[in-house]
């Protein structure tokens, strides 16, 4: 303990001390009447201060519970002086009709709204908005119940016994509410927070015995300012003051989510029950003869206007509570949303798993047939033949090597190994991929017309994975262009913002993405018109494509044919002499959706 708290502590107990003394050996008179009050004005200045250094080191949550804290102290600390300026400045007796006594009513008001932040659990899902409505709906059913029982017997028709009574009685019932929210609170903490509600607690009650005990000396004449009866009543004061100086109370502890839902519902019971008492209250104050016609009308004027205004916090509060539950259902749909993506991912990542391991087990089953194909091949080569027969024994060797390639890139795949990585030329490959598929396009009786960007730099890459890329999405663009009737296929190739494009299309489909660059710029097209790619080799292509942080684009419309365009990213000294990234797409192209 700092040797600072240790002074603070021994002044507020000799002020305890002094009290005790003065009440044994000082008779009733106006010093001791002016020592008394000014040692309680000390010691709940006292308790009040003691929690300031609190509130100062505190956040968020936690400093809200302290200033709380320290603002029942204060309005407590308040009232007292209104007494002391009475007793001691005026050398008065304090009025019968205190209109000072609704400060000491409300001060309890800030200590229970502290202890509705629960400052030991950690923070919930309850909207801090709707803990302030329930605060402030809280605060107006406490006034409304002072003044409708208290008031009326100090203004609209005077009368002390009656004023004192109800006033003793709602104030009970308020210390009552207070008590026991300190053990709900001290049950659901642990530590030095159910140390710090105990204490306050053991605090709380000694302030309401000294309460009781005034009452009743107060009932047989025989109090008096400064009298024994007011020990009690100090010694709460230190007690408190202890407390805010010696308490280990600090951040929240770990608690179920249960329990702070159930806290929540509460919080929410408790304003309902509040609003559903006011009609009981009126139907009282009616039925209530007994008392006189004035008070009963000023009670249901009272509640009345009580109705008004709480009916009004209410909806406000309703109001609140949709806009959360509308984003707590906005959320809730996100995640529902992400949750679908990712069980769409898990399922594509698993049928990839299961082609991968198809394709293995075929690619092995295929080398051993490729091999003696190609053994063969080369001994045809090597048997005198004419020139015809040369060169059709060539083609054969030809495409049994391109299909060994397939084959070893389909294994590639399947493994997921990273390719070699070094610069390869697209336009070459292009023309490579172009004499491969020689066959199919010469057999359908397509013409094909190239536009390749001659200052094309180099694209890092596996030379042979790339060309598989390039024969298998230009045997489905020859496909899809036959399926559609059209006789022309335009392949171009083109630098922009660092990424290096392939654009493989018919000449309706050209038009097409003319058209829609002019009209629809960088709006996505109908997800209807689009059409995934498939099939085995598009599988090995999109795996090999992510190796090279590339892209596809598919679109397939019955009405304009087809068009493909595969994007990938140039080698670095290319990069750096333009602007953008692979990221940042290619402008003017239309946004579909990328293979992945």
């Amino acid at each position: 303990m700092q040797r600072f708290a240790k002074i603070w502590i021994a002044g507020a107990v000799a002020c305890l001390a002094a009290l005790v003394l003065a009440a044994l050996i000082l008779p009733k008179s106006f010093g001791l009447t002016a020592l008394s009050d000014v040692i309680q004005c000390l010691l709940l200045f006292s308790c009040t201060v003691a929690f300031i250094p609190r509130a100062l080191q505190s956040r968020g949550r936690l400093r809200l519970f302290w200033i709380l804290m320290v603002s029942g102290m204060g309005f407590w600390l308040f009232y007292q002086l209104f007494w002391t300026y009475y007793e001691v400045w005026l050398r008065a007796e304090v009025p019968d009709l205190f209109a000072a006594d609704i400060i000491l009513f409300l001060h309890i008001v800030p200590l229970m709204a502290a202890l509705a932040l629960r400052p030991h659990a950690p923070p919930d899902d309850y909207s801090t908005r709707l803990r302030r409505l329930d605060f402030v709906l809280m605060l107006v059913w406490w006034i409304y119940l002072y003044v409708l029982i208290v008031i009326p017997w100090q203004y609209v028709f005077a009368d002390v016994s009656a004023y004192n009574r109800n006033l003793n009685s709602v104030y009970l019932i308020e210390k009552l509410a207070f008590l026991t929210a300190l053990v709900v609170a001290g049950l659901s903490s642990k530590g030095g927070w159910r140390m710090f509600y105990t204490s306050l607690f053991g605090a709380s009650l000694t302030y309401a015995a000294s309460s009781y005990i005034a009452n009743w000396a107060l009932g047989r004449n025989i109090y008096y300012s400064g009298s024994l009866y007011d020990l009690p009543l100090a010694l709460s004061m230190v007690w408190i003051t202890v407390i805010g100086l010696l308490t280990t109370a600090g951040e929240p502890e770990a608690a179920g989510p249960r329990t702070s839902t159930f806290h929540s519902v509460w919080l929410a019971r408790l304003g309902m029950i509040a609003v559903f008492s006011l009609p009981l209250f009126a139907a009282w104050a009616l039925w209530d003869h007994s008392i006189p016609e004035r008070i009963r009308s000023f009670r249901l004027v009272l509640t009345l206007l009580a109705a008004l205004v709480m009916g009004i916090k209410v909806f406000v509060r309703q109001r609140v509570l949709d806009l959360e539950l509308l984003r707590l259902l906005t959320q809730s749909q996100d995640s529902l949303a992400n949750l679908k993506r990712l069980q769409a991912q898990i399922t594509e990542s698993e049928k990839l798993a299961s082609i991968g391991q198809l394709v293995g087990g075929a690619a092995h089953e295929l080398n051993n047939p490729i091999t003696a194909m190609l053994g063969y091949s080369d001994i045809l080569l090597a048997t005198p033949l004419s020139p015809e027969q040369r060169e059709l024994a060539g083609r054969i060797g030809q495409q049994v090597r391109r299909t060994k390639s397939l084959v070893a890139s389909l294994l590639s795949f399947a493994k997921q190994s990273p390719a070699a990585m070094a610069p390869v030329d697209l336009n070459t490959l292009l023309r490579t991929a172009i004499k491969l598929t020689q066959a199919q396009w010469q057999t359908n009786k397509i013409e094909l017309h190239t536009d390749l960007d001659m200052e094309m730099p180099p694209v890092m890459g596996d030379s042979n994975q790339l060309l598989q890329v390039l024969v298998q999405t230009l045997g489905n663009a020859l496909y899809a262009a036959d399926e559609a009737g059209n006789r022309t296929l335009t392949i171009a190739t083109k630098l922009q913002n660092g990424i290096a494009s392939i654009d493989i299309s018919d000449c309706s489909a050209e038009e097409a993405v003319s058209s829609k660059e002019k009209t629809l710029g960088s709006a996505p097209p109908d997800p209807d018109s689009l059409r995934p790619l498939s099939g085995l080799g598009l599988s090995a292509c999109q795996g090999i494509l992510k190796q090279h942080r590339g892209r596809i684009f598919w679109e397939n419309e019955q009405n304009t044919g087809v068009a493909i365009r595969i994007e990938i990213p140039v080698t670095a000294p290319a990069v750096q002499e333009t602007s953008g990234s692979p990221a940042a797409g290619v402008p003017g192209m239309w946004q579909s959706q990328p293979f992945a």
